[in-house]
């Protein structure tokens, strides 16, 4: 039954994090156009990729503090519901 559990949980966290591989796969993809572009000399299409890589970057960091944050929140809630910490929600004085 733990294998189980363990299958499903590596399942859904590849869910979860497809986003995120979609972004990182873009972003190899517009470094990979910019490079290609320097090579042949054109600075237009080296502005433009590199500007696109940016924003796929930006995208990644930004489900990256949003996955931090979440976390946070659960961690939080856990400290303070429980008792064997000072400050808790449970905690007697």
């Amino acid at each position: 039954m733990k294998k189980l559990i363990d299958q499903l949980t590596v399942l859904v966290m590849g869910v979860l994090l497809l986003p995120l591989q979609f972004a990182l796969a873009m972003f190899h993809f517009r470094m990979g156009r910019a490079k290609a572009a320097r090579a042949r000399g054109d600075k237009g299409a080296i502005s433009i990729e590199l500007a696109l890589a940016i924003i796929a970057l930006v995208a990644v960091a930004g489900m990256v503090v949003a996955a931090l944050y979440g976390l946070k929140k659960k961690v939080v809630e856990k400290v303070n519901e429980d008792p064997k910490y000072d400050g808790g929600g449970a905690a007697t004085p």
